[in-house]
């Protein structure tokens, strides 16, 4: 390697993390919180909690392409039907992992970053049509986590099904009566949830939907922190962290294959978005001209340059968390590789066997999309990554300094599974096998 091309590489690595790049947390607060994401009592149904989808064992995602949401029992690659009852749909976009979401350089959330900081917003928060926020948050963690509970199919629920569906179907959000202070009640009116936000917002203060979200926020900010992997380790001088083919997969990954142009910084993300041409998968956003298109950030931002494009992964735990892609298009990280490699033709030779899906005959074909020709195009030709050849063994290179973004304490929760929860609902079933549920790397 050149002198140049070194100092370029030097200048791309990024500093050590730091206990300064997350906030400090109340731990009455996580510990409520860690009860609050495995209850199913925030769903429509009372059935569905924010960990069914977003699994400690399952890389705090679910293992799949496109979730199950309302509608499934289980988790993962076990969720199966209820009662014989067809869910809605599929959950459009993969399920994303939570690992360091709570880190202050998070300032979006979403693939198309449709809740993010900006000072021209109410409460310096910009969030979806109709979802203003009603009280200051802390962060776009807490404002994100008060999101799904209003998706029909991910755990609100279907209008004629609980009230609090209803409530949503007939855009009752906000105030008394509204969706958000339903769920708020819920939680007021168990005792043990009650005396438990007296120690973190005090007993006279009644529970607001932000307080609940701020707990959730917590616990993912204080369980979910990923940053004692080996490549942290090099960060922090130990040149023995990383083996000889890690070494050359991090000068590939910072120099010739050009990964840091987009996953940069220290959790391996600008934060940005890009059109990088995956293959179009599920029922999509009906946010183009098609329904089942996807158009990613335009949708929030109007601006056509913004088509297809989603948000920059952070890579940390990376090997954890398949399948990827913002519609979980692809299950392996060398399938993913090689994507990048050649967007046009990963497109348009796309196989189908990559989707980790559940087999639902009753849902529309999640592959019809690639016979849109037309929407082919407009993804090809809104791609930005230009094509690059790497051999095999750079590749295993590459895999082998991804796998170096692992912490391997992520396999393992610090506060561990609650036995119960307050409301007395039950948990999610446990996996039956971890080994069916990790998917291939």
């Amino acid at each position: 390697m050149s002198l140049q091309a070194s100092l370029s590489l030097a200048n791309d690595i990024p500093k050590p993390v730091t206990h300064s790049d997350f906030p400090t947390l109340n731990i009455n607060s996580v510990l409520l919180g860690r009860d609050l994401f495995f209850d199913p009592v925030l769903s429509g149904n009372r059935n569905i909690a924010c960990v069914t989808c977003h699994h400690p064992d399952l890389g705090t995602s679910d293992g799949m392409s496109l979730s199950i949401g309302e509608g499934g029992h289980g988790l993962g690659p076990e969720r199966a039907v209820i009662n014989g009852q067809e869910p809605h749909a599929r959950i459009p976009r993969n399920a994303p992992a939570l690992y360091n979401l709570g880190a202050f350089e998070y300032t979006t959330m979403f693939h198309d970053g449709r809740v993010e900081l900006d000072p021209d917003a109410r409460f310096g928060i910009r969030m979806p049509e109709g979802r203003r926020l009603e009280r200051p948050v802390p962060n776009v963690l807490t404002a994100q986590a008060i999101l799904p509970i209003l998706s029909p199919d991910e755990m609100a629920g279907q209008p004629g099904e609980n009230p609090v569906a209803d409530a949503i179907a007939a855009d009752r959000i906000h105030g008394l009566g509204g969706a958000w202070q339903m769920l708020a009640a819920r939680i007021e009116a168990i005792p043990a949830y009650r005396t438990r936000f007296d120690w973190v917002i005090g007993a006279d203060e009644p529970i607001h939907i932000t307080d609940i979200g701020r707990a959730i926020a917590d616990y993912i900010t204080f369980e979910f922190r990923a940053t004692n992997s080996p490549f942290d380790a090099y960060l922090n001088g130990d040149d023995r962290a990383l083996s000889a083919a890690t070494r050359r997969g991090m000068d590939l990954f910072y120099g010739e294959a050009d990964c840091a142009s987009c996953h940069s910084g220290p959790l391996q993300t600008d934060h940005s978005f890009h059109a990088i041409g995956l293959p179009p998968l599920g029922p999509g956003k009906e946010n183009g001209t098609v329904p089942h298109a996807d158009t990613g950030r335009f949708a929030v931002s109007g601006k056509e340059k913004d088509a297809y494009c989603f948000r920059t992964p952070t890579l940390r735990n990376v090997t954890l968390t398949a399948p990827y892609g913002h519609n979980g298009a692809y299950n392996s990280l060398r399938a993913m590789i090689r994507q990048h490699l050649d967007p046009i033709g990963a497109l348009t030779g796309y196989d189908p066997n990559e989707a980790v899906l559940h087999d639902i005959a009753a849902l529309p074909d999640d592959f019809a999309p690639q016979a849109d020709q037309e929407e082919m195009i407009r993804i090809a030709a809104a791609s930005e990554i230009a094509p690059m050849r790497l051999t095999e063994g750079q590749m295993d290179d590459l895999i082998a300094f991804l796998d170096s973004l692992t912490d391997p304490s992520s396999t393992q929760l610090q506060l561990g599974l609650p036995a119960h929860v307050p409301s007395g609902l039950p948990l999610d079933p446990p996996l039956r096998t971890q080994k069916s549920a990790q998917a291939a790397h």
